[in-house]
């Protein structure tokens, strides 16, 4: 151990700041980080060793205690639920003979859940040591049980079993057709830089991850930073459940994703850059990695571009499971070898970012988008669109429909035209944005996609009338609540609170003043948490709550109060130890008339009094 620890340390050049690949490195040799490399590594890349533990404990794919040869982890998201994902889930436990969250006795298989793995398209699915899982059924997982009973590698693996499609069943201005390699370089080398700007420009861009601040200011600003030292990122972590667009186009259109990275390069005046791909995504990174390779070969990368004079390449980095490593300020965090908890803003990236200089971060569609423009210039895109939605936005489609993969639209375009394109039928309504996004029920079908109207990052999942909204509702919550990194007591508690009384209500166990009191807590996590995760994690009740207050008030008891927990259920130890079963030795919880609480007083006092 000790010399694989050397080496990859070595290869690193001793940095920090790859504490996080390194780490991934241990975990995938080990399956999980030994106090021996903790100790080790400390040594080799002077930090000590609680933040390296620190690091370990808050990424869901690294490990302080052993896990299984076979890592086996199935999504939890709420398309592979609707897929049928907890009976097979069952089935998987039942033929490894293993329980969920353990590692078998034998040490060779573990199984857990985890949030979604971004295959909403071809689900149920799952991770097998970090590569995807996809269209898990009962033969499907015969098939693993056996292979792993078997021991046998991956790599002699049934490659139907690792199947991944792009499911791209509508393109248009964007996907309709590549660009030649390097051809946006050529254009805006031939054009001009600062002209090349001024096209993005007039294109109208926005970013695409969702925020959609426009992307010509963000870059102008970087540029003109003081700091020489410049960074172009791109954001590859859509940890959203229902996002697998940036999946696709790094599969099928990465040529063009790292050319806009360079075009951007050009402006800014950036000599690296990075994609940090999210580790569910480890499946292409090899891939990934020969295309950069033929880039620098074709001189498309590296030192002086096509004999221009600039000096610019990428390196690709892999998260490790954490959601909020989509934003980009912890996003960044990671990519300095921390955890990936969010900044304090301002300062904003373009003016202190990676290693606190000016840094561009972007997403794939984003850099995608900004190539097509260098070639064909800004009047193309804004041809398209809204007034202050220009271009075409992609979507992510899943859930109930008939084809559920990838489609163009321009912005504009109207929820029920994209339902009648994937073969969606009898919609109870569609979560727009995943689930920090809205959920719209099927009255308001003639909304559109647009930034002043529906906007999102790329999450379009179809409910039909057979599905409960408080069933989604519940898995959108419990997945905040998983995925909150910890660093604000709003996000921290709140989300834990919002899990804890959604449950409540679902369970049947809610009465009125649940309903109120979860609208208030809404509102406390919505406007006090540090980041987006927690201004949003409210969102799937809020939008809920605003369109079907019926089905939560169904739910209710008809009291007007309900105890969070059993009381005298939680006296049955005490009463065991003391040998009493009388009444004096149980709690009653409300009064004869049911409306007014008194667990907390004696029973003696609860009677008279």
């Amino acid at each position: 151990m000790r010399q694989f620890i050397q080496d990859i340390a070595e290869n690193s050049h001793y940095r920090a700041t790859h504490l996080l690949q390194i780490l991934r490195q241990v975990q995938s040799r080990y399956h999980y980080i030994p106090e021996e490399a903790i100790a080790q590594l400390s040594g080799l890349l002077n930090i000590p060793r609680t933040q390296i533990i620190s690091v370990i404990e808050f990424y869901s794919f690294l490990h302080l205690t052993p896990r299984g040869q076979y890592e086996l982890l199935i999504s939890d998201s709420i398309t592979d639920h609707m897929l049928g994902k907890k009976d097979l889930f069952d089935y998987l436990a039942k033929k490894l003979d293993i329980a969920v969250g353990e590692v078998r006795k034998d040490g060779l298989v573990s199984l857990d859940n985890t949030s979604c793995t971004g295959m909403c398209d071809q689900g149920p699915a799952g991770l097998v040591n970090g590569y995807a899982l996809t269209r898990l059924d009962c033969a499907g997982i015969d098939k693993i049980a056996e292979l792993i009973n078997q021991q046998k590698p991956l790599n002699e693996w049934p490659s139907e079993l690792f199947q991944v499609d792009d499911n791209i069943y509508k393109p248009g201005l964007l996907l309709s057709q590549q660009i030649e390699q390097g051809a946006a370089l050529k254009s805006a080398f031939k054009r001009g830089i600062k002209e090349t700007l001024k096209e993005i420009d007039y294109s109208g861009l926005r970013g695409r991850g969702g925020a959609g601040f426009k992307t010509a200011i963000k870059w102008q600003f970087c540029s003109e930073e003081q700091q020489a030292e410049r960074y172009v990122v791109c954001n590859a972590d859509e940890g959203e459940p229902g996002t697998f667009k940036d999946r696709v186009l790094l599969n099928s259109y990465a040529d063009q994703v790292f050319e806009g990275m360079t075009v951007c390069a050009a402006i800014i005046g950036a000599r690296q850059g990075f994609l940090y791909l999210r580790g569910e995504y480890l499946h292409l990174h090899d891939k990934l990695q020969t295309i950069l390779d033929q880039r620098r070969q074709n001189g498309l990368l590296g030192n002086n571009i096509l004999g221009a004079g600039l000096y610019f390449d990428i390196e690709i980095r892999l998260g490790a499971g954490a959601y909020i490593c989509g934003e980009e300020s912890a996003l960044i965090e990671s990519l300095e070898g921390k955890a990936g908890v969010p900044r304090n803003r301002p300062p904003y990236p373009v003016t202190q970012g990676y290693l606190g200089k000016p840094t561009v971060v972007n997403n794939v569609e984003t850099f995608l988008a900004a190539a097509c423009i260098a070639v064909n210039g800004g009047d193309w895109f804004a041809s398209i669109g809204t007034e202050k939605s220009k271009g075409t936005k992609i979507l992510s489609i899943s859930g109930d429909c008939a084809q559920p993969g990838i489609y163009e639209y321009p912005f504009g375009t109207t929820i029920q035209t994209v339902l009648n394109d994937c073969g969606a039928s009898d919609v109870l309504g569609v979560q727009i944005g995943g689930p920090s996004g809205t959920f719209i029920s099927n009255q308001e079908l003639e909304r559109k996609l647009a930034f002043e109207d529906l906007a999102t990052g790329g999450s379009f999942i179809v409910f039909n009338s057979s599905r409960n909204i408080l069933d989604v509702v519940h898995n959108f919550t419990h997945f905040f609540a998983h995925e909150s990194c910890g660093f604000c007591t709003p996000c921290r508690v709140g989300t834990s609170l919002l899990k804890k009384q959604i449950d409540k209500i679902v369970e049947g166990h809610g009465s009125a003043g649940d309903i109120v009191a979860l609208e208030e807590l809404c509102q406390l996590v919505k406007n006090y948490s540090h980041c987006g995760l927690g201004q949003t994690a409210a969102n799937p009740i809020l939008t809920t709550l605003e369109r079907y207050l019926g089905l939560y008030e169904n739910q209710l008891k008809e009291i007007s109060f309900e105890p969070g927990f059993d009381l005298d259920g939680a006296l049955e130890i005490a009463r065991r130890m003391a040998n009493r079963y009388d009444a004096g030795a149980h709690l009653a919880q409300t009064d004869e008339s049911g409306s007014r609480p008194i667990a907390s007083l004696p029973p003696s006092l609860a009677v008279g009094e």
